[in-house]
């Protein structure tokens, strides 16, 4: 049984009402509380079976956004060995509820961390250039720009759907000096610029990161001018599912994002291409900024080992042979 709200937060999460990579992790999360709150259960592994129907729903909703499983991983997890060890159906709601809590507190305290190391390596009279609308990449902007560094920002549109603009509508209410410009445009203004620094939905084993589409262009761009590029991603963006080999799923949006209705009635035999992500090299990039400080991309596995284990790990590999 999944609640409404949980209906409505999968379908915001598909829908793209709630968007960026953070935001979808954390609306996961919470939304697995509120299964654990609402539901009618009246043993441990019936509230169980309910957290387990919500957790495909919300997993089916942005294949990837890799905060989205490794939120629901984290309380899963948590929620699967309270059940083992016998935990009772109110000790199980207060586990899932807690440790949701727990990673959305941490998830906002890593923005604001990644900020403040980030923010180190900008250095006054700085021109910087992003892309998309990356709260963690914000999080450095704005960081500098109150620690009293004179910076300005060149910031894509982001199209089709112009995340671009909401983060130039952060910067300029702000007062960083801000200039939005068409994504075609950005090797014509990559002369100009210092640093380029970006998000990311998700880095891979290897270093590689997954990002909104034209972030590899971007890169490119800056690689061929000598420019910096630095990627600014929470440690629970690291996909631990690549180091067993597993390729990043790269979502196609609705060709209606891209065109007109209209336009299928004039052209009915045009096909649309709409991929919302592509995949950075890591030899594009210069550095990874995480709430755990700066490693090269190579670090990447690492900070899987880290943060994850070899017992999640085994886990996954006993998952893939369930499958």
């Amino acid at each position: 049984m999944i609640p409404l709200e949980v209906i409505k937060i999968a379908n915001n999460i598909r829908d793209m009402k709630i968007r960026g990579a953070a935001e979808i992790g954390r609306a996961a999360v919470y939304a697995l509380s509120l299964v654990a709150q609402k539901s009618p259960a009246s043993k441990a592994e019936e509230l169980m079976e309910h957290l387990e129907e919500a957790s495909k729903l919300l997993l089916a909703t942005r294949p990837t956004a890799v905060t989205l499983p490794n939120g629901i991983q984290y309380i899963m997890h948590r929620a699967r060995t309270a059940l083992q060890s016998g935990a009772s159906l109110e000790e199980l709601r207060e586990i899932v509820i807690n440790s949701a809590q727990y990673f959305i507190k941490s998830s906002q305290q890593a923005i604001k961390k990644i900020g403040e190391i980030g923010a180190r390596r900008i250095r006054d009279g700085d021109i910087i250039l992003t892309h998309c609308n990356s709260s963690a990449a914000i999080s450095i902007i704005l960081t500098a720009f109150r620690q009293g560094k004179e910076i300005s920002v060149y910031a894509t549109e982001t199209r089709p759907r112009f995340q671009g603009r909401l983060t130039v509508k952060a910067l300029h209410d702000a007062g960083v000096p801000v200039t939005l410009i068409i994504d075609s445009a950005v090797r014509y203004f990559m002369h100009e610029v210092d640093k380029v620094v970006v998000g990311a939905d998700a880095v891979t084993a290897n270093g590689a990161v997954v990002n909104k589409i034209g972030t590899s262009m971007i890169a490119l761009a800056a690689h061929e001018a000598r420019v910096r590029v630095f990627v600014a991603a929470e440690t629970y963006k690291f996909s631990p599912y690549t180091a067993l080999g597993e390729l990043v799923e790269i979502e196609e949006r609705p060709a209606e994002e891209v065109v007109p209705p209209e336009f299928f009635k004039e052209c009915p035999n045009v096909k649309v291409r709409n991929p919302a992500f592509d995949v950075t090299p890591p030899e594009f990039i210069d550095i990874i900024i995480t709430e755990k400080g700066v490693i090269p991309p190579q670090g990447a596995i690492l900070v899987l080992r880290e943060e994850f284990g070899w017992a999640l790990g085994e886990e996954l590999s006993r998952t893939f042979r369930e499958e």
